[in-house]
């Protein structure tokens, strides 16, 4: 297990902050981080470590870091990579170690951040799109990173594990948060539950942020889990079922739980694990510096400044997702929920266009299609199953010819497709069900299916 200080995590960036100048990068730019996944364990850390101060010296010279997933195929990383215009592209451990290894001269990097790097997200029309948030004054930095850090309590006496890929937003944010306070963070190089128990004993980590699955594999495993160490162990990501729930609080305690409900856009609550039991179901409330509202049944949030985004080169689906109202900018993501009249929000019904399995976001739209372009589909829907490990199983119903080789279309689907975006089951059906208009209504095919 690699633990990276904040003492060498800061220097690493610092030199990876002046060998970026060196090479001509300059602020407003992108920088793609774009490993692949490494099968050696001991690479895969020397890869998480240098993945963290890698963002961190590009961000402190106002150079956007384009964060591409590595499950990612082929095909969808070249997209990302030709839509974003990186500057330079770090696709290999070995390029990434060296940009943050020693050199002559270092940068002297200011107190946080200028800005968040852009990850890439998908929603109704299939086309993945980087959430831009641009180049951040000081002010705006610290607004930003400061903000984040005292709401989570982080300090120089904190140990982070990471649990998810650093190349998504959660689990780097909060690798983060902890160096930004002067603490360490463990890096075991992949997610494995066994992996991840020895280090919950041995090192006694005080900080995770986790996805339900996560939570879920920990406490299923054979042989007891050590008694937790945590005194912040913060999920998100995906619902948490209540059973699982209960099974985390008993296990960490409910006042060192906490959830909250984001999206890469923006962030909107938290809900301590103290409350959980007075609302059941709520996300908790708007976090500091933001409101929420309710309109036609959709979650609405007013950021502060430093929380605005556009969608990379998509301005009519950056229009779509702000309004103004009493002069204050909201956004939205399409999420459906209500609050009550103490401020706590809840999740309401389910989102056609957002299927969520393990923590990782698959838009329907961009799955159906790919399956529509193969010989023999005539109609495809694309649709979420509740799942006890997963939260969301994803599931396929296709109306086709005959001879339709559902086998051929999987193998096609793996060769274009990151694995987790992969239908799960396919049914084969004589027709979907459509509105007048003529829109596929997802919710319903699985309750026809016996499925719900």
């Amino acid at each position: 297990m690699l633990r990276l200080t904040a003492t060498q995590a800061r220097q690493g960036a610092s030199w990876a902050a002046a060998r970026m100048l060196q090479m001509g990068v300059v602020s407003g730019d992108r920088i793609a981080i774009a490993p692949h996944n490494e099968k050696d364990i001991d690479q895969a850390q020397s890869q998480q470590s240098s993945i963290i101060m890698s963002m961190w010296g590009a961000l402190s010279i106002g150079v956007i870091p384009v964060m591409v997933n590595p499950d990612l195929s082929e095909r969808e990383r070249e997209y990302i990579l030709r839509d974003s215009a990186p500057s330079v592209v770090f696709d290999t451990t070995a390029s990434l170690v060296a940009l943050t290894s020693n050199c002559e001269g270092s940068y002297p990097l200011p107190p946080y951040p200028l800005g968040r790097p852009m990850h890439y997200t998908s929603g109704t029309t299939g086309k993945p799109k980087g959430v831009w948030s641009g180049v951040l004054t000081p002010e705006a930095a610290a607004g930003l990173w400061a903000t984040e850090i005292e709401m989570w309590d982080c300090s120089s006496r904190d140990t982070s594990l990471v649990h998810g890929p650093l190349t998504h937003s959660g689990p780097l944010r909060f690798a983060l948060y902890t160096l930004l306070a002067g603490g360490d963070v463990l890096l075991p190089g992949w997610f494995d539950a066994e992996l991840h128990s020895i280090a919950i004993a041995e090192h006694r980590p005080s900080i995770a942020f986790v996805v339900p699955s996560h939570m879920q594999r920990l406490l299923e495993r054979p042989g007891d889990l050590a008694q937790s160490p945590y005194r912040m162990l913060v999920h998100a990501g995906s619902a948490c079922p209540p059973v699982l729930k209960q099974a985390i609080h008993d296990w960490a305690g409910a006042e060192n739980v906490w959830e909250f409900y984001g999206s890469t856009e923006g962030q909107f609550t938290t809900m301590p694990g103290t409350q959980w039991a007075s609302w059941p179901g709520s996300v908790g409330r708007a976090r500091p510096e933001r409101e929420l509202r309710i309109i036609d049944g959709t979650i609405w949030c007013a950021p502060p400044e430093y929380g605005y985004f556009e969608y990379w080169s998509a301005p009519e689906k950056t229009a779509a997702s702000w309004q103004v109202i009493d002069g204050k900018r909201w956004f939205t993501v399409g999420d459906l929920g209500r609050l009550d009249d103490q401020g706590y929000l809840y999740i309401e019904g389910r989102r056609e266009d957002l299927i969520i399995t393990g923590g990782m976001n698959v838009y329907p739209a961009e799955l159906e299609a790919e399956i529509l372009a193969f010989d023999g589909v005539h109609d495809v829907a694309v649709f979420g199953v509740p799942d006890e490990r997963w939260g969301q199983k994803v599931c396929a119903a296709v109306v086709g010819n005959p001879d339709l080789d559902l086998d051929a279309l999987s193998t096609r689907l793996r060769q274009d497709l990151a694995g987790y975006k992969q239908p799960k089951e396919f049914f084969v059906v004589d027709q979907l069900p459509r509105t007048a208009s003529g829109k596929i209504q997802r919710l319903k095919v699985a309750g026809q299916l016996g499925l719900e």
